[in-house]
C-alpha cells in the first residue's frame, strides 16, 4: 500500500503541478490545488496568493481548480479566468500536465541509470533444438552484447531490446561474445509470438544462464509468510512436505506451486533440524496463480560476481539513455495499444490500479532503482 500511495502521489502531484505552474505563468487565478479527492485532511493558503492547497482523503487522483474553468454563456469573465484566455494559452495549460509527467519519466530514468540497475548478465544457458536461436547459431555460454542497435548488459535490457525487434517484425540481429572472447554477428527470425508474450527470450529458444544456488535463506521480508513462520537468514531448507529440496530453484518451484497451501518444511539451523509450517501467499504472474513467501537466497560472492552486474552510467550518458528509454516505452506502448485494437495483442496487457499497486509494492521492496524503473 505504501508503494502504491508513493507512486500515485508522485505522478498526480507532478501532473497537477504542470497545470498549476503554466496556469500561473499565463495569468490565470488558481483557486485550489488538491492532491486526492474527498474530504480535505490538510489545507493551507499561500502567503502571496489566494490558492488553497489541499491534501484530501482519497489518494486516487487530484485536480487544479481555476477561476472560470467551467463553460459559461453570456457572462463577462474576469481577465484572470481560464475561459477568458486565448486558445493557445488554454491549450498550453491543458497539455502541461501530461508534459510534466513526461519530464518526470526522463528524470526518473536518469536517476535510475546513475544509481545503477542490478541484473543478471545476458549469458545463454540452453538453446532449444530447431528454435530460431539454434538455427541462427546461438550456443550455450554465449554472452549477448548487442541486440539490434542497442548495447545489452543485463537480461532486462535485452528483453526491452527484443521487444522492439519483435514489434518491428524484422530479423533480430545479435552480437555474441563466445567463451574464447571472439565476437560474431547472428540474425534470428522474429518468433511467431505476440509482442505481449510473457517471455520473448524463451520464444527464441534461449534459456538464461543462472547460477545454481543452495537452498539457504539470505534475507526475509518482514511481515510476509517466511517471517511470520519463523524462517531466518542462514536457514537451509532440506525438505518440503517430506520431499528433498536440492537447490534454491527447486525450492522456489515448490513455493510457486502451492499458493495458500500450508507446507511442512524441514530446516537445518545451527546444527539442529526444525519443522516449520509456512503458507505461501498467492499472486498473479503471467496469467497464473503462484505462491510467494518473501524470502531471498544467500548469494555466493563468486557466483554473484560472475553472473550479476550493475548497469551504471555517468550523468551525461544517463540522460541520453533516459531520453531514449522514455521514447522506447512511449512508442512500444502506442504500438501495443494499436495491436490491441486490431486484435494483434491481448487486452490483458492493460493493468489498472490493482496492477499498479502490485508492481509498486514489489518495486519498493526490491530497492530504489527498481522503484524508479
Amino acid at each position: 500500500m505504501l508503494g502504491f500511495v508513493l507512486v500515485l502521489g508522485v505522478l498526480v502531484t507532478v501532473h497537477e503541478f504542470g497545470h498549476f505552474w503554466v496556469a500561473r505563468r499565463c495569468g490565470v487565478r488558481v483557486e485550489r490545488f488538491s492532491i486526492g479527492f474527498g474530504r480535505p485532511l490538510l489545507s493551507w493558503r499561500g502567503r502571496q496568493d489566494a490558492t488553497e492547497y489541499v491534501i484530501a482523503a482519497i489518494p486516487l487522483g487530484g485536480y487544479v481548480k481555476m477561476l472560470g474553468d467551467e463553460p459559461t454563456e453570456g457572462t463577462d469573465l474576469p481577465a484572470d479566468a481560464f475561459n477568458a484566455q486565448p486558445l493557445w494559452r488554454r491549450c498550453a495549460i491543458v497539455l502541461a500536465g501530461p508534459l510534466a509527467n513526461l519530464v518526470l519519466a526522463v528524470v526518473a530514468y536518469w536517476l535510475m541509470f546513475m544509481v545503477g540497475m542490478s541484473g543478471l548478465r545476458p549469458y545463454v544457458g540452453q538453446v532449444e533444438p530447431d528454435s530460431p536461436a539454434a538455427k541462427a547459431g546461438v550456443v550455450a555460454e554465449d554472452l549477448i552484447s548487442r541486440i539490434g542497435d542497442r548495447d545489452v548488459r543485463t537480461w532486462e535490457e535485452g528483453g526491452l531490446a527484443l521487444l522492439r525487434e519483435v514489434v518491428a517484425g524484422s530479423l533480430i540481429k545479435m552480437e555474441l561474445v563466445s567463451p574464447d572472447g571472439s565476437v560474431r554477428q547472428v540474425a534470428l527470425d522474429a518468433p511467431d509470438a505476440s509482442p505481449d508474450s510473457p517471455d520473448l527470450v524463451r520464444e527464441l529458444g534461449i534459456t538464461p544462464k543462472r547460477p545454481t544456488l543452495e537452498a539457504v535463506i539470505g534475507e526475509v521480508t518482514t511481515g510476509l509468510p517466511a517471517d511470520l513462520a519463523g524462517l531466518q537468514p542462514a536457514d537451509r531448507v532440506i525438505a518440503a512436505d517430506g520431499e528433498p529440496v536440492a537447490d534454491w530453484g527447486g525450492w522456489v518451484e515448490v513455493i510457486h506451486t502451492h499458493p495458500e497451501e500450508p507446507l511442512s518444511l524441514t530446516v537445518a539451523r545451527g546444527g539442529n533440524e526444525l519443522e516449520i509450517v509456512v503458507t505461501p501467499l498467492a499472486k498473479a504472474s503471467d496469467g497464473e496463480r503462484i505462491g510467494f513467501i518473501g524470502a531471498a537466497p544467500r548469494l555466493d560472492r563468486q557466483a554473484q560476481a560472475q553472473y550479476w552486474t550493475v548497469a551504471r552510467y555517468g550523468p551525461v550518458e544517463s540522460l541520453q539513455r533516459a531520453c531514449r528509454k522514455t521514447w522506447d516505452v512511449i512508442s512500444l506502448t502506442l504500438v501495443l495499444l494499436g495491436k490491441m485494437i486490431t486484435g494483434g495483442a491481448s487486452v490483458e496487457s492493460i493493468g489498472g490500479p490493482l496492477a499498479i499497486a502490485e508492481f509498486a509494492g514489489a518495486s519498493v521492496q526490491a530497492g530504489f532503482s527498481q522503484f524508479l524503473s
